[in-house]
């Protein structure tokens, strides 16, 4: 049995993780998005702040979180957790940890994305593990 923080390594040394968030009526929707090492004890995604994601963890904060493959097929079991939509300060900096971990599709898609939607334009997500 692996514990949170092992999972959380796994999970956070990847370069995707297959986020699943839930529909009013307790449809899960899966949806594979970049994954960064928030802190010791979260993960971080960053994505448009328009999209269905971001307003079904408005409404639910329940979320499961596994490694998968860039068209989200998934390579692991996957972890429950918590979501937070960011403010802007720490949406800057999970937007500074995607341009480090990916060194050359990162800031490219970062600056692009600033460009296009401005800084309120895209939000970051924070996700603790619950036990």
């Amino acid at each position: 049995m692996t514990t949170a923080r092992s999972a959380l390594d796994r999970i956070g040394d990847g370069k995707y993780v297959l986020l699943t968030t839930y529909r009013k009526d307790g449809t899960p929707v899966p949806t594979p998005v970049w994954v960064v090492r928030y802190s010791d004890d979260a993960l971080a995604v960053w994505t448009a702040t328009a999209t269905a994601k971001v307003k079904r963890i408005r409404r639910n904060r329940s979320v499961t979180v596994a490694p998968c493959t860039f068209r989200g097929r998934p390579l692991g079991e996957p972890v429950a957790g918590r979501a937070e939509i960011l403010d802007g300060e720490d949406t800057q900096r999970v937007r500074e940890l995607i341009k480090k971990k990916f060194w050359l599709t990162g800031p490219l898609t970062v600056n692009l994305s600033l460009r296009r939607r401005g800084p309120e334009g895209s939000v970051g997500i924070r996700i603790t593990p619950v036990a």
